[in-house]
């Protein structure tokens, strides 16, 4: 190492995968040594050399993230310039910052880096090779250059890297801190994107989460503009070919409910659907770790023990590395980081060349309130998709509690949205009717009274339902019309109980029942006047009403 002056483990061969773009086209001089697309078992030598993690029993390579945990999602800018100061809609997640206060801050980090080590990974985002997007990430720390190397796709070929060109840059320097008064930033912390420059930044946080939530910003953006619908979502295939979505925010299941052994898996968070099919942004999967079982996940818990998983703040015995899944004193958001193919039943190709035949919308309702499953009309779909009802669960984002929050995230990603959500929206009606695709909403979260009284609706039921969906058996069920939201909801389903389908059936007090729930759908028109100037009526009237006195 530098300051030492003895060789690193991959110092050898550094350059041997090193495109002839080099980094002083990003302004970048006056470096040290610059590791160039070095494999998994490199970066993981290399992290470990330079004391960035510890390899733990099972193989798996585990490092602390120190004060971010999770994403620091009041921290995201915009360089607001001609180019998409009108396609942005800026707001809450999506604040803007001028191009000089940018370029200050740019300039204070290639300085930064002068006379140090980095490292580059030059990867794509998009498995379509029709839509997928070459990016370059640079960053000063082996194990988040390993992160890249798990969830984007890689390029193998040497006389393809060799010739590799990003069309977007991200750099990634967890140690660099801001100066608020300096930079006009909130904290220390930034995440920033320029349009206009093909450039990212991200400093002041170790959370690996904000590389992969950068990128999949960026293809949220650049994607609908070709006419492809981009989602937070899982994809999972059937034998027949039949697509499912499942659409959530982070703790409502999308993970879990899509590595489903009967079905392959395409991905579990981020896609683009197309016109000719659906395809994974990444490469890889990013699961929560806390309490993670080998019972009820199977194939995700196999991967805490597997060579190139990543455990994100993980708490391990130091004399026998042994991983404690349960222990949550760093942090109720561990993480473990695996390439796709970790999952036995994954599609190697990433992509599929069908068109979705079920939608489910996921939502974690703490309420104890929303039916187990409901079928949507499109209208109503529409009104559910923008409204992104659902809780934010512990850990998630910094500054969240033990108790989740009611929470309205538009899209069901609204912190890495960046049109409009009606841009969204009007997208997916497009794509949702040309497939004929079957909408449903999905709680995953509580039954009985709201968290805390009642308790977390029962996997094994959720798993029943949702394959009866996407088999088409509830095609041909009774159904009874909801009186608050007028969604449809099944009265019997194979392998469930039929008390489940009536959520007041779980309560002590029928009439608090009702109570809670009127106040959720309150709740919901409240939170719609955000987007009525921007929406259809018909799209208004398909929301909830409230009782009637």
């Amino acid at each position: 190492m530098k300051y030492l002056k003895f060789d690193t483990p991959a110092i050898k061969h550094a350059k041997d995968r090193k495109s002839n773009f080099g980094l002083e086209n990003h302004g970048l001089t006056h470096l040290d040594v610059v590791y160039w697309n070095l494999p998994t078992s490199a970066l993981i030598e290399e992290a470990v050399f330079r004391g960035e993690g510890k390899l733990v029993n099972g193989g798996a390579f585990q490092t602390n993230t120190g004060k971010w945990t999770a994403r620091a999602a009041n921290d995201k800018y915009f360089v607001q310039e001609e180019s998409t100061e009108n396609q942005i809609d800026w707001g809450e997640y999506n604040r803007p910052m001028t191009p000089e206060k940018f370029s200050g801050i740019f300039a204070r980090l290639q300085a930064h880096w002068q006379g140090e080590e980095l490292f580059v990974q030059d990867v794509y985002a998009g498995a379509d090779p029709e839509y997928r997007l070459p990016v370059r990430v640079i960053t000063d720390k082996a194990w988040s250059a390993h992160f890249v190397k798990n969830m984007l796709i890689s390029e193998n070929d040497l006389a393809k890297l060799k010739e590799f060109v990003p069309d977007f840059t991200v750099m990634v320097s967890p140690g660099f801190k801001l100066d608020p008064r300096i930079d006009g930033t909130i904290s220390e912390t930034a995440i920033i994107i320029n349009f206009a420059q093909k450039l990212a930044i991200i400093v002041g946080s170790s959370y690996a989460g904000e590389i992969k939530k950068s990128v999949f910003t960026i293809m949220n953006y650049l994607m609908p503009l070709e006419d492809v619908m981009s989602m937070h979502c899982s994809a999972n295939v059937g034998k027949k070919g039949d697509v499912a979505l499942f659409f959530g925010l982070s703790g409502t299941g999308k993970t879990t409910l899509s590595a489903d052994p009967k079905r392959y898996l395409i991905g579990d968070d981020e896609h683009g659907w197309s016109d000719s099919g659906v395809f994974n942004y990444e490469a890889g999967c990013y699961a929560k770790a806390i309490r993670l079982s080998a019972e009820a996940e199977p194939e995700i818990h196999a991967c805490t023990s597997m060579f190139g998983t990543i455990l994100e703040n993980v708490v391990f015995d130091l004399a026998s590395r042994q991983i404690d899944l349960d222990d949550d004193r760093l942090t109720e958001n561990t993480r473990l980081s695996y390439p796709l193919e970790y999952i036995p039943n994954a599609v190697p190709e990433k992509m599929v060349k069908s068109q979705p035949k079920n939608i489910i919308f996921l939502t974690a309702d703490a309420q104890g309130v929303m039916p187990p499953i409901a079928r949507l009309t499109m209208d109503q779909a529409i009104y559910h998709f923008i409204s992104g009802y659902t809780s934010k669960i512990a850990g998630t984002e910094i500054g969240l509690g033990i108790e989740p929050q009611i929470t309205f995230s538009a899209c069901f990603g609204a912190p890495f949205m960046v049109h409009h959500p009606y841009f969204y929206a009007s997208l997916l009606k497009k794509k949702a009717e040309q497939s004929g695709a079957k909408i449903w909403l999905v709680n995953t979260g509580w039954v009985g009274g709201k968290f805390g009284v009642g308790k977390r609706i029962s996997i094994r039921h959720t798993r029943n339902m949702l394959n009866a969906a996407l088999e088409g058996k509830l095609d041909k069920v009774k159904y009874r019309k909801d009186k608050l939201f007028g969604f449809e909801i099944p009265t019997t389903c194979p392998d469930v109980p039929e008390e489940v389908f009536e959520p007041s059936n779980a309560w002590g007090d029928k009439n608090d029942y009702w109570r809670k729930y009127d106040a959720l759908a309150s709740r919901y028109i409240e939170n719609f006047k955000l987007f009525a100037e921007a929406v259809p009526k018909e799209i208004l009237k398909s929301g909830p009403k409230r009782l009637r006195k």
